[in-house]
């Protein structure tokens, strides 16, 4: 039996990875706050103290099982509040640090800490960007927790080395794709983000990719024998 888990399935690239997992063979088990799917869990992941007991409670029933093989996917985001540091209301900006930043760590602490011993092979992908590696104005939330995550799954990687049954920890970048997230870029005010012409443009000149494009990018790094620790672009 081979089980994925993963956090923000519930659309996007999330939903089309989950959707590719399944043909693959895999039993899903995705997190999100809509929860919309039948292989769907609803969590809150801007509540880590609510969030924390559920999933933990799910993660030792699948615990419980054997598997053949493992891959996790934190893929839950979230860009809003968009805007300079001095007009972002303090609670949005705490929501914002929670979902893209707190509760990701805590999704992949719980799921090491329950897979851990488990002899099987484990591939554990955190769904990064290229604002972990650039600062956009506008954006100081969502950059510093792509950074911050990518430091994280790079310092798991070196722990992992001392475990029997290590996990594969990989920081992916998928790249632009035509998301929810894309249309909330592009209806930005200048003044909150004065890139977003830019991404207009790759958006009427056709560049961005479809999730499930970038999802069969994704799938594929996630079977492959990548290096622990590493940083893979889907399109390099």
């Amino acid at each position: 039996m081979k089980l994925a888990i993963i956090s923000g399935g519930s659309k996007g690239l999330g939903h089309a990875i989950a959707e590719k997992l399944i043909v693959d063979g895999y039993q899903v088990v995705e997190f999100s706050r809509s929860a919309p799917h039948a292989y769907s869990v609803k969590l809150d992941f801007s509540a880590p103290d609510l969030m924390l007991p559920a999933l933990s409670a799910n993660l030792e029933t699948l615990a419980a099982k054997q598997w053949d093989e493992i891959v996790v996917v934190s893929n839950a985001a979230s860009l809003s509040p968009i805007g300079p540091t001095s007009k972002k209301n303090s609670m949005a900006v705490l929501a914002n640090i929670n979902i893209n930043f707190t509760s990701a760590i805590l999704f992949m602490s719980e799921v090491i800490k329950h897979f851990q011993s488990q002899p099987c092979r484990k591939v554990l992908a955190s769904i990064s960007s290229g604002a972990a590696l650039k600062a956009y104005s506008g954006w100081s939330l969502y950059c510093s927790a792509k950074a911050g995550l990518e430091s994280y799954v790079r310092t798991v990687a070196v722990e992992q080395e001392s475990e029997t049954s290590p996990f594969v920890m990989l920081n992916i970048d998928p790249g632009v794709m035509d998301t929810d997230m894309q249309s909330l870029i592009r209806s930005s005010h200048k003044d909150d983000f004065p890139a977003v012409d830019y991404f207009i443009h790759r958006k009427e000149s056709g560049e961005l990719r479809t999730p499930d494009q970038v999802a069969i990018g994704v799938v594929k790094i996630l079977h492959s024998d990548a290096t622990s620790g590493t940083r893979i672009a889907v399109f390099s």
